[in-house]
């Protein structure tokens, strides 16, 4: 009885942050109420509260569902043992491309981040949670991207620093100007062509080379 309890209480907080998805999505964050939420999935605000502290919380946990398997993944791509780095970040940014434009709950939790997520002082502990998520996410591609030239993969006088802020200011600019239109480009068709020409840059722009 205890073990199906366990699993119906599972249930309901994947109910939950399935509505919150769709809720977040059609009104935005700043719009958005725990009542919303357990309205549109035939709760009640009690509900919400047994699983989630806050709105903060749960909004938290939606972004989490999402993010926190793709950033195990990133992490492989810095791990020193791993023997083909850059084959890794090549196989990474393909996957992490392909999954934004094939399935809907990523397309939609990312399309809240970078459209529905108004940054304007509300949610102060919210707002510091995705600034140190991108701070975090910049410094694990420079690990990659350096473990990849300790490996001989990329020219050894490779600003890593700057090559790291480029490639997530060039993904992050993909993802957010295909989720803004998508009609303005087959971003699923574009995607290894897109991935290489960063892989390029790597190899071939004397703009990403340590100055000496």
């Amino acid at each position: 009885m205890a073990r199906k309890t366990k699993e119906e209480a599972i249930e309901t907080r994947n109910l939950l942050l399935e509505a919150a998805e769709v809720v977040f999505y059609t009104k935005g964050y700043s719009q958005t109420t725990l009542m919303d939420v357990a309205e549109h999935v035939g709760m009640t605000r009690g509900a919400i509260y047994w699983h989630f502290k806050n709105k903060v919380d749960l909004f938290e946990a939606m972004i989490e569902r999402v993010r926190s398997p793709l950033e195990m993944l990133g992490e492989e791509c810095a791990d020193e043992n791993e023997p083909d780095p850059l084959g890794k970040i090549r196989d990474f940014s393909i996957l992490f491309l392909r999954q934004i434009s094939q399935d809907e709950r990523k397309k939609r939790v990312f399309s809240i981040l970078f459209h529905k997520f108004e940054m304007n002082g509300q949610a102060e502990e919210l707002e510091k949670r995705q600034i140190k998520s991108f701070i975090d996410s910049t410094n694990r591609i420079e690990r990659a991207l350096k473990n990849a030239m300790n490996k001989g993969q990329l020219p050894k006088d490779l600003d890593v620093h700057q090559a790291a802020i480029v490639k997530h200011a060039y993904f992050a600019g993909l993802i957010n100007n295909w989720l803004f239109l998508p009609e303005s480009f087959d971003l699923g068709s574009m995607i290894e062509p897109l991935v290489d020409s960063y892989i390029f840059l790597l190899h071939n722009c004397p703009n990403l080379r340590i100055k000496t």
